[in-house]
């Protein structure tokens, strides 16, 4: 049976090539446009480094604080998104059932909420009041404006980022690789653990990568389903909020953290060619 390494570079498509260049003018556009992206990223970059804020904030409390609760409660919502997501994506992507043109849309609709929807949806479910409020407080669980309240803004609008690409990724396994498998006797859970996921893991890893890059950055939610309480709710994007109304230096360390690392993030994807089966993250 071949190795799904072997299987992937087998059948990897031959990289593309165009022999004529665009034309002057949509150069120019495109170059427009690039530079009206990249010139409030430059900007911000270069405040940083003349005003030294990014090092004189490092050594303060605050952004300290927030830079912890930023990376643990993400690497919390990570581990949700991966345990509940990827069977959901398995089952998207394999699988034909009534209603899975609402499910699909479901899973897509945070990707489009505005933000301070989104938290007054996690609000009225499960707050105090919400729908879900009442059996969470029979359990002992009270989420609003506490830190777990923050790790559950953060996986409902980073879950669909890596439930797409995941379910991309299953699709992208030709199944005749997987029914050889069979053929050799493997079970189920062997063809999952040792063809399907490690053919379908680099579509996986990108939306693991761009799933915690959103979920740094979350703030609508945030503020409205966690609110924004030093050390305990307030994340990097709730900083950059909260010290843009007094001093600017915090707020532009934590921008610039918060750029650099998503900035790090989506290069990395690149460069590494994960996008290969990520579907629209190409």
């Amino acid at each position: 049976m071949s190795s799904p390494a072997a299987v992937r570079s087998s059948s990897a498509p031959a990289p593309r090539s165009w022999s004529k260049r665009p034309s002057w003018w949509v150069v120019l556009l495109a170059g427009v446009g690039l530079a009206f992206l990249a010139l409030p990223v430059l900007a911000l970059l270069l405040r940083a480094v003349e005003s030294g804020a990014l090092m004189g904030a490092l050594a303060g409390r605050a952004v300290l604080d927030a830079l912890v609760l930023s990376l643990s409660s993400t690497a919390v919502s990570l581990v949700v998104v991966v345990a509940f997501g990827t069977p959901l994506a398995f089952v998207l992507a394999r699988t034909s059932f009534r209603g899975k043109a609402l499910a699909e849309a479901l899973v897509d609709l945070p990707i489009v909420l505005p933000p301070s929807v989104a938290g007054l949806a996690l609000l009225f479910a499960y707050g105090r009041n919400g729908l879900a409020g009442g059996t969470l407080e029979v359990a002992g669980l009270t989420l609003p404006f506490t830190t777990l309240a923050v790790i559950v803004a953060q996986v409902f609008v980073a879950s669909p980022f890596y439930i797409r690409a995941t379910r991309a990724g299953f699709r992208a396994v030709a199944p005749d690789i997987e029914e050889a498998a069979r053929v050799d006797g493997a079970s189920e859970n062997a063809v999952l653990g040792r063809i399907t996921l490690p053919l379908a893991g680099p579509a996986i890893a990108a939306g693991l990568v761009l799933a915690w890059a959103r979920a740094l950055g979350e703030f609508g939610a945030t503020i409205l389903f966690a609110g924004n309480i030093e050390g305990r709710t307030q994340t990097l994007p709730l900083l950059v909020y909260s010290e843009f109304q007094g001093g600017v230096d915090a707020a532009i360390a934590a921008a610039t953290i918060l750029v650099l690392a998503a900035l790090g993030v989506l290069i990395a994807v690149r460069v590494m060619r994960w996008p290969s089966g990520a579907g629209w993250f190409s």
